[in-house]
């Protein structure tokens, strides 16, 4: 029981941390922290691919399964955008 409130607590903690500092970076640094993101999402992946390989039962592995999709979506729906910021830099000129 007090284990699920210090997981609880620190996710918490982590979410404001984590919007109070994302909310405070200048526009010029939004492409280099969205590709510093994809790097997180790719862990992500990771732990869900973890997750998924521990599932028991099947409803453990129904949810371990789209954790999997819905990280990698999110990872490569990640790395579409920065590409597409990038783009918007380079010169018009051939």
């Amino acid at each position: 029981m007090i284990e699920g409130f210090a997981a609880l607590y620190i996710f918490m903690l982590a979410a404001f941390t984590g919007y109070e500092i994302i909310g405070r970076v200048p526009v010029i640094l939004h492409t280099p922290l969205m590709s510093g993101s994809n790097f997180v999402h790719g862990i992500v992946v990771v732990g869900a691919m973890v997750a998924l390989g521990h599932a028991q039962t099947g409803l453990e592995q129904l949810l371990g399964f789209i954790g999997v999709v819905l990280a990698a979506g999110n990872a490569v729906g990640g790395y579409v955008v920065t590409e597409r910021m990038l783009e918007m830099f380079k010169s018009s000129k051939e």
